[in-house]
């Protein structure tokens, strides 16, 4: 029997349908995006950064669940390399886009129309690894559930995985360019203050095409160790864990992109932590 839906207050409620509301009403211009670059994926560009491939190993014949999945590039991109993938995204249009260029592409690819927590138990134990990046755990209130749910999807010994922007870059200021040390200051929450930060959709910007929503949004603060804390509550074992001094996207004014594609931090700025990834292991074995 599937466990009952998760249980959202309404305030939390209508702060994911106004995300949701959003990300479908950006996902079109994602599509058509350079960010995304969907004709270079067509044509058999891996969406996945190097050095991802690199830490999850090798996924062949495995079974891989895709968490907060848009529209899918990424998921395609594990299919490619010979997983079996299921992807999740809570967006209409995103699971839509999904499934046309899986089917365009002629790829085998499940996609789930979802709010991760009103997954239930649909997906218990059934994944050798559960994958997540980039830009997900503030559209996520509550980490301790979201890590439960990872846990329960592995199967005995299976993997988790993430690759994300790093707290302390998302404390920054972001109203002007960084060209020296000193504009490194702290704008935003590090540790999470329980209520979300509402983002006006008459100041925020969308961070992958000049296409700009009027719609407002609603984002979550989490700390490192509340990251760390809700995998190890969950069960989980954390195997390995990286802090990046690189970024996949210009996340603030000034920022250098090198030969790698890679955003830096200015030469003479001293460098902070910009991502970081983590693998972590359900114990047992499958």
């Amino acid at each position: 029997m599937d466990t009952p839906e998760y249980a959202f207050d309404s305030a939390t409620r209508r702060a994911y349908e106004a995300n949701r509301t959003w990300w479908d009403e950006v996902t079109g211009p994602h599509v058509r995006s350079a960010y995304y670059d969907v004709d270079g994926f067509i044509s058999g560009r891996n969406s996945l950064p190097r050095y991802v491939i690199e830490e999850v190993g090798d996924v062949q014949g495995k079974k891989l669940l895709h968490l907060q999945c848009h529209f899918g590039l990424d998921t395609l991109s594990w299919a490619r390399l010979g997983a079996t993938v299921t992807g999740v995204d809570f967006g209409d249009q995103a699971i839509a886009r999904a499934r046309e260029l899986a089917q365009q592409l002629g790829i085998t690819a499940r996609f789930i129309q979802s709010n991760v927590y009103d997954l239930g138990d649909r997906l218990n134990g059934r994944f050798d690894i559960v994958f997540t990046s980039l830009g997900i755990l503030c559209w996520l209130h509550d980490l301790a559930g979201w890590a439960r749910i990872v846990a329960r999807a592995l199967k005995p010994g299976g993997l988790f995985y993430i690759a994300e922007f790093h707290p302390f870059l998302d404390t920054i200021q972001d109203a002007q360019p960084v060209t020296e040390s000193r504009d490194l200051f702290v704008e935003y929450p590090y540790f999470n203050p329980g209520e979300p930060m509402f983002m006006s959709g008459e100041v925020a910007g969308d961070y992958a095409s000049s296409f700009h929503s009027a719609r407002d949004t609603f984002e979550w603060f989490h700390s490192m160790q509340e990251i760390i804390g809700s995998l190890l509550d969950a069960g989980l074992s954390i195997e390995t864990f990286r802090e990046q001094d690189f970024c996949v996207y210009r996340a603030r004014e000034g920022m250098v992109r090198g030969e790698d594609g890679f955003w830096r931090m200015p030469p003479n700025v001293k460098p902070i932590p910009l991502m970081f990834s983590l693998r972590a292991r359900k114990p047992g074995v499958s």
